[in-house]
């Protein structure tokens, strides 16, 4: 249970719900009457920036990830969150600095991995795009190796696969 009231935890899991149904515009109505109180909490946090995030308001899913970096610091999510967030407002190379930030304090995490993996393509490293994907598809076994050859971002390396 989470440490706000049952009226909250009700918007929080009915946003949830509309999330899962790709219906974000509702997702974020449901999130809107969560009180103030409960709107910093780390699960709140997550699933606002996944509204904002698919309804491309990147410059608030990047405050949202900011603030969960913050709220929640040993917390991987707000780290790719930021980092998908500054590549999606075009800013590849913060992306980049906030994944190596990332990757040194969560080493074990596919995640981190595979998007430093899909910046350096973006930024023309393919070397170290190799590099990256190679430690995610160590981490991630057969099933990473297969959604990179699916995804067009890391095109530059996929002969490489």
């Amino acid at each position: 249970m989470l440490p706000f009231s049952s009226g909250d935890q009700r918007h929080l899991e009915a946003a949830q719900s509309w999330c899962g149904l790709n219906a974000y515009l509702d997702a974020n109505e449901e999130l809107d009457q969560i009180t103030a109180q409960a709107r910093s909490h780390p699960t709140f946090l997550e699933v606002r920036w996944q509204v904002y995030a698919n309804l491309g308001k990147w410059e608030g899913a990047l405050e949202i990830a900011n603030a969960l970096t913050k709220r929640s610091p040993n917390c991987p999510e707000g780290w790719i969150y930021r980092g998908i967030s500054l590549g999606e407002l075009n800013r590849p190379e913060d992306a980049y600095a906030t994944l190596m930030d990332a990757v040194n304090t969560f080493p074990t995490n596919e995640i981190i991995h595979y998007d430093l993996a899909c910046i350096c393509c973006e930024l023309k490293r393919t070397k170290e795009a190799q590099f990256w994907l190679g430690k995610a598809i160590d981490l991630g076994g057969d099933d990473t190796r297969l959604r990179a050859l699916d995804d067009n971002d890391l095109e530059p390396i996929w002969e490489t696969l």
